[in-house]
């Protein structure tokens, strides 16, 4: 079967799952019985805050439940900066693939450099270590400074490559 250039780029890629870009999705009201069903931790208690939780328990390297009928609509309907630039045709399959790999590859490099801390989504974790270095009264340590400025370039990967500058949310 032939894959949709867009269907092989977020195959490759699945940061909106993984909890690398967001700590959690935003569910219809709707939704979150379906959601529950489908094995995703979902938030009730707020209606603000309404979603299920990131990393996606379905994401494993690719999405247990694309095709299913109640994938959510918000997961449906995200559509990356580089998702859009290649549907739009300004940007090729292969050089979209090069920014996931250059994405992916800093966010290796920085998990490294991330001490333990117990939120399970890397994002909670970024936000919350660099956030704490940049309180710190004392200067910092060669790798906490690498942390930081590492850190800055992939926020800004975020916002450019991905249009998500938010902490916790994304609604398209």
């Amino acid at each position: 079967m032939n894959d949709s250039p867009a269907n092989i780029l977020c195959k490759s890629c699945g940061l909106c799952c993984s909890g690398h870009l967001f700590a959690w999705t935003r569910l219809n009201a709707s939704e979150l019985d379906s959601a529950s069903s489908l094995g995703l931790k979902v938030i009730r208690d707020n209606p603000t805050l309404r979603g299920f939780t990131q990393p996606c328990s379905q994401w494993s390297g690719t999405c247990a439940v694309y095709l299913s009928p109640n994938y959510p609509r918000s997961c449906k309907t995200y559509k990356c900066t580089t998702l859009r630039r290649l549907l739009d045709e300004d940007i090729s399959l292969p050089d979209a693939l090069i920014v996931i790999q250059e994405t992916l590859s800093l966010i290796r490099e920085i998990d490294l450099l991330l001490p333990a801390l117990p939120a399970p989504s890397f994002r909670e974790r970024l936000m919350t270590y660099k956030e704490e270095l940049e309180s710190k009264r004392n200067g910092l340590n060669v790798l906490e400074s690498e942390f930081l400025s590492k850190a800055k370039v992939l926020l800004t990967y975020y916002e450019d490559r991905f249009g998500m500058d938010d902490f916790v949310d994304y609604e398209k």
